[in-house]
């Protein structure tokens, strides 16, 4: 009995300075499985956040319904306009390059190249990202220099490295083709064809491709058998010891902020400076938006510049802290990587887990055929 309460007393001040709602905490396969597909978020361990990211977080979860801007609202007719747009080559200046050349519904809405290429076969310095999910989106293009998805559709039309017409021709030619004025009568009450017409239209499609529930999503909303063990623990080191979710936060899996990931290739050959060439503020160079994890097991290669061919290269990178720009510190301009990146020290069954947990972020399996276009 007298070694009874000497063990009590320590016991108590074990428990007393323990924080049992820290990411640090060890949990069984069953303790996860039963806090995350609880349904009930609130019952979640608590996630390792940087200051830096704490600001504006909203954990991860099911997507909410589609929000359509007040100055542009859903109609069935519009979205039926909009995908022809979408898949017109004609608002090209050659007649051979529509959207959809970089955002093909085969492909997961993306291009699956490191860069896309445009007019005569000319190559662009950025990967094209997937449109799925876009309504949930922010700001648009990796430097968020497009405010709203309409200003979007715009400028690849323009862009002479893209679709090379400028968008006064664009219009022109859309116009000159008889059997688009009565889907332009019936999505805007006129036959009229203008250019915000036809951004509006291509706007409000692209906002339609959404993701159907994912086994992710299945799984925090309770059904527990969703998720294998390793997926599950996958998601936990996501959310803690990863830090994954620092950046790809909310139901979209982004943030929808800007961070500089310490691959500006700064005074080289494919130097990209990303925000502060819309900015110009020095804290602003190398900064790239953070693009969405939803399907991101089909949107292969991986960066604003298509560097990584597969998920585990960059999560290897991301373990060993992603690198450190050597060249030109002296110059004003040079980049200052994320605080947030840090060297994780993940094993290799760790590593395996986050991969397993981000497949299953995958649910979009239609593959939508181009339409017949108006002649």
């Amino acid at each position: 009995m007298k070694y009874i309460l000497p063990l009590s007393a320590v016991l108590f001040v074990v428990y007393s300075f323990c924080d049992f709602k820290s990411p640090q905490k060890g949990y069984t396969n069953q303790e996860l499985r039963d806090l995350y597909g609880s349904g009930n978020q609130n019952l979640w361990p608590k996630p390792h956040l940087f200051d830096d990211a704490k600001e504006g977080f909203k954990d991860i979860g099911s997507l909410s319904a589609p929000e359509f801007p007040k100055n542009n609202p859903y109609s069935k007719e519009k979205e039926e306009l909009g995908k022809m747009l979408f898949f017109d080559p004609r608002l090209s200046k050659s007649g051979q390059i529509s959207c959809a050349n970089c955002h093909d519904p085969e492909l997961a809405w993306a291009d699956g190249r490191r860069v896309a290429y445009g007019h005569d076969r000319q190559l662009g310095t950025r990967n094209a990202p997937t449109i799925l999910n876009v309504v949930y989106a922010k700001e648009y293009f990796w430097d968020g220099r497009a405010a709203s998805l309409e200003e979007q559709a715009k400028a690849p039309i323009e862009n002479p490295v893209e679709m090379n017409f400028h968008s006064r021709l664009a219009v022109k030619t859309i116009a000159k083709i008889k059997g688009y004025k009565e889907y332009f009568q019936k999505a805007f009450g006129q036959d009229k064809i203008t250019e915000e017409n036809i951004t509006k239209a291509i706007a409000t499609f692209e906002r339609t491709i959404i993701s159907p529930k994912s086994k992710f999503d299945k799984f925090v909303s309770g059904e527990k058998s969703a998720l294998t063990d390793s997926e599950i623990n996958g998601l936990h080191l996501f959310r803690t010891k990863a830090n994954c979710i620092n950046c790809h936060n909310t139901a979209y899996f982004s943030d929808k902020k800007f961070h500089n990931l310490g691959l500006t290739y700064f005074g080289r050959e494919y130097e990209d400076l990303g925000l502060y060439n819309i900015s110009k503020k020095n804290e602003d160079v190398g900064k790239f938006k953070t693009p969405t994890l939803r399907e991101v097991s089909k949107t292969a290669p991986y960066m604003h510049n298509g560097l990584f061919p597969n998920i585990r290269g960059v999560l290897n990178m991301y373990n060993a802290g992603m690198p450190n720009e050597k060249r030109n510190r002296d110059s004003p301009l040079a980049p200052k990587k994320s605080l947030m990146l840090q060297k994780l020290n993940l094993t290799d069954s760790e590593l395996t887990d986050i991969e397993n947990f981000l497949n299953t972020l995958h649910s979009y399996q239609y593959k939508m055929r181009a339409p017949q276009l108006p002649k």
